[in-house]
């Protein structure tokens, strides 16, 4: 039996082989008319695990003279750069070195600098892959002097023609004279499970033979439930610290901003299945303020007794009231002018001098301070009529700032119409 990994051993060798990544390497695409030229420039591999970037990085290094070195930012130090610079102009590297560099979100700023001159006379051409956000974690004159390609995890489709593809190597080579019986299901259950890890899929189906027995008649049987058992659990690409934590939070707050509850209870699950207790209760406090807002004031207070609920239970139970908490904001009227107007209070203290408390607001609640003119000619509002009356409360370089807009929802135009009988009333 082979001892090398399915997954290496099906490591593609041309690009029509590969499976998925069809907007870089299709007809005419960027990616694949590069690696065609046989000219390589710095690029930047950013994708999850299994899309095919380190397949894709050995294709390029195969048609390039220079020698490939690699390395992995996890373990590797400045020492190894080092190593690799020391071989330049040398003859074991004559024609420069193509470095691959995996997971170089892993090398700190001086790791990173530490390529650059070398990147920038072209004795070092860096293939570089991330699992996160190149834009977040890679040093910019990194970035400046490198091609950036996304890649993409694979549909359930790509996955299964691998896994097709598969079948067919283990059979030749390791069940030879053994009839193989695959039942309806298995390979999409299979390619449906790893969530477009090509890598874990093939692991997963190679489990599956290597734990199948022959039955009397000398047949192989790979079941579905072999398949359930061998994947127990769908792959969840999750990271508390990376992109896909971010990516989940903000489309679980834009569903619920747009008012749809069925892809709102969907990203929560996501998060309950991550057991990320502590964003999911924050971002639901933070969506009943800005989102839902005055347009449904109550709405906070519902909200945080859910999450002290959910606190209080724990998990598995506390997706109950995180999802009563969900629901009912998904579902609520909407407004966020409470957000506006606090994101240009916030915006004009950056750009304008707001100037002084105006003096009649000032604090006079101390000895002294009649001498000092605080409090002089305020207006009690408890005083007037229907609790208000008209004066300067702003400072005078933004005393006609209006930051506050009233929403369009019914709770809001109440207020507004109050607001508007009481100072007609005033006669201000």
């Amino acid at each position: 039996m082979n001892k090398t990994p399915l997954a290496e051993r099906l490591r593609p060798k041309t690009l029509d082989d590969v499976c998925g990544q069809q907007h870089l390497i299709g007809e005419g695409k960027l990616l694949r008319n590069i690696i065609e030229s046989g000219d390589t420039p710095n690029m930047i591999f950013y994708g999850p695990s299994g899309s095919g970037k380190t397949t894709i990085a050995n294709m390029i290094a195969s048609k390039t003279g220079k020698a490939l070195r690699r390395l992995n930012a996890t373990t590797a130090s400045v020492a190894d750069i080092k190593d690799i610079t020391a071989s330049l102009d040398s003859f074991l590297a004559p024609d420069g070195v193509l470095l691959y560099l995996d997971e170089i979100q892993n090398f700190n700023k001086k790791q990173q600098q530490s390529l650059l001159e070398f990147m920038e006379n072209g004795k070092i051409t860096l293939i570089a892959s991330t699992t996160e956000n190149p834009y977040f974690y890679i040093y910019n004159a990194v970035l400046s002097r490198s091609v950036v390609f996304e890649f993409k995890a694979l549909k359930p489709d790509d996955v299964e023609r691998a896994l097709s593809r598969a079948v067919d190597v283990l059979k030749n080579e390791d069940y030879r004279g053994c009839e193989v019986n695959i039942e309806d299901g298995v390979l999409s259950h299979i390619a449906n499970a790893s969530n477009g890890d090509v890598r874990k899929a093939l692991n997963s189906l190679e489990i599956i033979f290597l734990a199948a027995r022959p039955d009397k008649d000398g047949r192989l049987n790979i079941t579905l439930d072999s398949a359930e058992q061998a994947v127990q659990q769908k792959a969840f690409r999750y990271d508390r610290g990376g992109d896909s934590h971010y990516d989940i939070l903000s489309a679980f707050q834009k569903s619920i901003r747009g008012s749809d509850p069925d892809a709102a209870v969907h990203y929560l699950a996501r998060l309950v299945s991550a057991g990320d207790m502590q964003s999911i209760c924050r971002r639901l406090l933070v969506i009943a303020a800005e989102d839902i807002g005055l347009a449904y004031p109550n709405a906070i207070s519902i909200v945080k007794a859910c999450v002290d609920a959910a606190l209080q239970v724990g998990f598995p139970e506390a997706q109950l009231p995180l999802a009563e908490a969900v629901m009912l904001l998904a579902t609520a009227p909407k407004s966020n002018s409470a957000a506006e107007a606090i994101g240009a209070a916030m915006d004009d203290l950056s750009k304008t001098d707001a100037g002084d408390v105006p003096e009649h607001l000032k604090d006079s609640h101390y000895g002294g301070a009649e001498k000092l003119g605080h409090g002089d000619g305020y207006k009690y509002a408890h005083n007037y009529k229907n609790h208000y009356v008209k004066q300067q409360y702003l400072p005078d370089n933004v005393k006609d700032r209006k930051y506050y807009t009233y929403g369009a929802n019914k709770t809001e135009q109440a207020a507004k119409a109050y607001w508007d009988k009481i100072k007609e009333e005033s006669g201000k």
